[in-house]
């Protein structure tokens, strides 16, 4: 799409991801995508406090890959997962399965899942509704809207 000038437009989308991708720093620290999986449409991760881990995995139809630390536990999902989705606190989205930089992280989290087969990703669905259950939170679409 160009521009009235005839300058290409950028869309929200494209800004907000260009956004997401600028990093203050270093290279970020990633969780890995195990050997022998690909992740054909990119990574991401939904990070919850430890003590929800136990708790969400037994509800998940399909569980991909899961990290841990004494902290949190991590869910790969599929890229861009949270669009017209607000996840529930107090779960975090983290775009590209970027780990916070944290002094509290010395290590990255342990794979504590690996599926079968070469896909690394938990269905972002199931977590999504799983999350709200857990927390009380209405499903974004079944929220009211206010005029």
């Amino acid at each position: 799409m160009t521009g009235a000038s005839g300058t290409r437009a950028l869309h929200l989308d494209t800004l907000v991801r260009l956004q997401r991708g600028r990093r203050a720093g270093g290279a970020p620290r990633r969780l890995p995508v195990p050997d022998g999986m690909t992740a054909p449409m990119g990574c991401d991760a939904v990070v919850v406090p430890a003590h929800f881990g136990p708790l969400v995995m037994p509800r998940l139809p399909r569980v991909g890959c899961v990290y841990a630390d004494e902290a949190h536990w991590w869910w790969l999902v599929p890229s861009d997962s949270d669009h017209a989705l607000e996840w529930p606190a107090p779960a975090r989205y983290a775009t590209g399965a970027v780990l916070p930089d944290a002094p509290d992280l010395p290590d990255p989290p342990g794979l504590i899942h690996r599926p079968d087969g070469t896909l690394p990703y938990t269905p972002p669905i199931p977590l999504y509704l799983t999350l709200c259950r857990l927390t009380g939170t209405p499903p974004t679409w079944s929220r009211p809207v206010s005029a």
